[in-house]
Order: structure tokens, then C-alpha cells, then sequence
């Protein structure tokens, strides 16, 4: 038995791919409503509409059912992760990461969030390039799977998660899984502002190799892989959620640059855009460490509504001309 905390389109996807071979699967969620919904009707209308869950699956607002599982996946928003680890029983098996995000105010990745809630636990990222109804669906998906106990860890947890149409790759980079799905939230709502502004093809796909350049450099400024970062849950997923109205991100973006404002977009939102809430704490941190993230700095002052998207724009055309690449990074690329 597997279980999955949260019920928003991506857990409740991870729920149905796991189910997927008759596995039973417990999904919590939050509002007991919604648990019952899904009990009775075999459906998340909320979260994912149209998709007919397995009969495995069988969902709970009592936090206290997750106890004596082996492996549960954390499918929270970024900015609740510790909110909810802290409702959640004591844990010491494998706790896998799902969530993307930095988290605001401490600026902390979401390894050393549930390491400080749950000490005991096993941790693990999953991350890559995954629409949560195309995974639902049982469409070819491939992720990275990063494990902090190595092949062992790898070993055990890989049939848990594998499925004909789901693939895992093994990798020990935490911090590079973590950062990779992190930083490319943030550039898909620039990349959702090129769209909704109408500068054509040429202007988003330098845009996302500028800001595949500022995931890299950060990234390394961590300590993280270079392997990581131009893999599945970096670059793979930085190019899915960068040209797709599917993505959150990218469709908060492109409204934006439309004209929308974003107070407006952000109050009523049930599904969350985690670029708009990490796009600060990125541009704080990158700013501390001395890393230099242009396009993160303009989504920053673009959510918080310093400047309208057309000056956000006219902010990075206007920065002085430089070379292409960062010595230090393609030296650490060619190390990799």
C-alpha cells in the first residue's frame, strides 16, 4: 500500500498512475469533502474533471490512515509543505518529494523542510517533466528520481513507483532535482508573458536558454549536478512547462502579459502557480549568493506588481551585451 498527501491534480494523477496495476492506494486530502467525493463517485471534479478513478484508491481526511505506511509521496503546494507535515503521524519510511517550489520567508528547498518535520523519514525528490492529466491518462511519462540513501533507497522504491508508462530514472541529486523543478516555475511565467505579448517563437526560445542558463548557474551555486540540471528535471522540464497553456505557470504568465494584474489572478485560485510565490525568494536568494538571475529578478518584480509585463520586457532587452557563457558554468558542464 502507497500513500499520496494531497488531492490537487497532481496527487490525485500520482494516485491514479500508482493504482494503475490493482495497488492499493490511500490519498489524503485535505477537505473531507472532497475525500468523500471521491470515495463515492470515483471522481476529483475540483482537480482533475473528466478522469474515472481506480477503485483502489481510496481517499481520507484523516491524517492518522497514513500511519504504518512504507512509502508516501508528498504532493502538497510548496508554500504548505511544512502546514501539513506537521499534521501528519510520525514517519520513518521513504517520504518522495513531489512538490516544486522554494519555500517563502526561509527561503529553504523542500528536502530541508521535511527533513525538519519528519527527521526520521528517507527522503526522495520526484521531478521531471509531468502534466498531472497526461499522467492520469496513462500517457509515456519519464521523471527523475533522486534518493538520499542511494541504490538502496533506489532499489526499493523503484518497483514501488515504475508502471508501463511511468519511468523513473535513478540519480542521488536531491538539491539538483529540487532546483531544477523550482527554478523552471518561474521561468515559464516569463515565458507565458513572451506569449501573452506576442513577441513570436525567437523571443521564447532565447528566453528559455537565458533562463536554462540562470537554472544551471544557481543550481551549481549549490552544489547540485550538472548531469541533473540538463536532464529530465531540469531541462526536460523547463522545455514542457514553458511552451504549454497546460502549465499553471505559463498560463498565469500569459495572462500577464495580456494586461491582467496580478493580485487579481493570484486571489481566487484554487490551483496554485508556484512560480509567482518562488519568483521572490529565488531572486533573494541568487542575490546572496552572488548569481546572477535577470529573468528571475523580472518575474519577482513582475508578480509583486512593481512593474507591468511590457517594462519587465524592456528591462531585459535593455541589460548591456556580455558574452554568451558563463566560464565558470561551461567549465563545470564539460567536468560533468
Amino acid at each position: 500500500m502507497i500513500g499520496v498527501i494531497g488531492a490537487g491534480a497532481w496527487g490525485t494523477a500520482l494516485a491514479q498512475m500508482l493504482a494503475s496495476d490493482g495497488r492499493e492506494v490511500v490519498l489524503w486530502a485535505r477537505e473531507p469533502d472532497l475525500a468523500q467525493t471521491i470515495n463515492t463517485t470515483r471522481r476529483n471534479p475540483v482537480y482533475l474533471p473528466g478522469v474515472t478513478l481506480h477503485p483502489t484508491i481510496r481517499a481520507t481526511a484523516e491524517a492518522g490512515d497514513l500511519r504504518g505506511l512504507g512509502v508516501v509521496l508528498l504532493v502538497t503546494p510548496a508554500q504548505a509543505l511544512g502546514t501539513v507535515l506537521a499534521q501528519m503521524p510520525a514517519f520513518a519510511g521513504d517520504l518522495v518529494l513531489c512538490s516544486k517550489g522554494i519555500e517563502a520567508g526561509t527561503g529553504r528547498m523542500m528536502a530541508d523542510v521535511a527533513r525538519a518535520a519528519k527527521p526520521l523519514a528517507r527522503l526522495a525528490v520526484l521531478s521531471g517533466p509531468t502534466f498531472a492529466h497526461e499522467v492520469a491518462a496513462g500517457l509515456p511519462t519519464a521523471v527523475t528520481l533522486a534518493c538520499e540513501q542511494g541504490d538502496v533507497q533506489w532499489q526499493r522504491l523503484a518497483p514501488a513507483i515504475a508502471r508501463p508508462t511511468f519511468r523513473p530514472y535513478f540519480s542521488t541529486d536531491l538539491i539538483g532535482a529540487e532546483v531544477g523543478g523550482a527554478v523552471k516555475n518561474v521561468l515559464a511565467v516569463a515565458s507565458g508573458v513572451v506569449e501573452g505579448l506576442g513577441l513570436g517563437q525567437n523571443a521564447r526560445a532565447a528566453l528559455i536558454s537565458r533562463g536554462f542558463a540562470e537554472m544551471v548557474r544557481f543550481g551549481l551555486s549549490f552544489g547540485a549536478e550538472a548531469e541533473t540540471l540538463t536532464g529530465l528535471s531540469g531541462l526536460g522540464d523547463l522545455v514542457l512547462t514553458c511552451n504549454s497553456l497546460s502549465s499553471r505557470n505559463f498560463a498565469l504568465g500569459k495572462a500577464l502579459g495580456e494586461g491582467a494584474r496580478a493580485t487579481d489572478l493570484l486571489a481566487d485560485r484554487r490551483t496554485v502557480a508556484e512560480g509567482a510565490f518562488t519568483a521572490p525568494v529565488l531572486a533573494d536568494l541568487a542575490r546572496a549568493r552572488g548569481v546572477a538571475m535577470p529573468i528571475a529578478d523580472a518575474v519577482a518584480a513582475l508578480v509583486s506588481g512593481q512593474v507591468p509585463a511590457r517594462a519587465m520586457v524592456d528591462t531585459l532587452l535593455a541589460r548591456p551585451l556580455r558574452h554568451e557563457h558563463d566560464a565558470a558554468m561551461i567549465g563545470e558542464l564539460k567536468l560533468g
